[in-house]
């Protein structure tokens, strides 16, 4: 019984599930940049460098064969270069996001660390500040 009291209070704590709404959250923004580059990016620099579809991009390494005779067909092998450019610049994308949320909440970290304290009151405040307190216990 104790395994699972520990457990739950480890799956409990706050960073742990900051860390977990993180993972969603980052899986689910994940989906949106890789959108924008294979469906919004990517097709207007393919039409620049003369109408090339970037996912299509291949190297044939070996041709297919056909199917002959109840023998089943053999796909081609190639490698993918366009589909690793558009994971690339997907990763690029996600990366600078980071790099710039990061940035704006240091900023933020150091703007607050930089407020100064309200000044502690003066000899004169403590005194009068006593003396009230007196006058107001008689």
């Amino acid at each position: 019984m104790g395994m699972i009291k520990e457990f739950k209070e480890f799956a409990m704590r706050g960073n742990v599930m900051d860390m977990a709404i993180g993972i969603i959250l980052g899986g689910a923004f994940g989906k949106i940049v890789s959108s924008l580059v294979k469906d919004i990016i990517m097709p207007p620099i393919g039409i620049l460098l003369g109408g090339v579809n970037f996912s299509s991009l291949s190297v044939t390494l070996k041709d297919a064969k056909p199917a002959a005779d109840g023998v089943e067909a053999i796909e081609a092998v190639t490698l993918n270069y366009g589909v690793f450019i558009n994971t690339v610049i997907d990763f690029l994308i996600v990366a600078f996001s980071i790099f710039m949320a990061i940035k704006i909440m240091n900023a933020a970290m150091r703007k607050r660390e930089e407020e100064p304290a309200p000044p502690a009151p003066s000899k004169e405040q403590v005194l009068l500040t006593e003396i009230r307190d007196l006058l107001k216990a008689k």
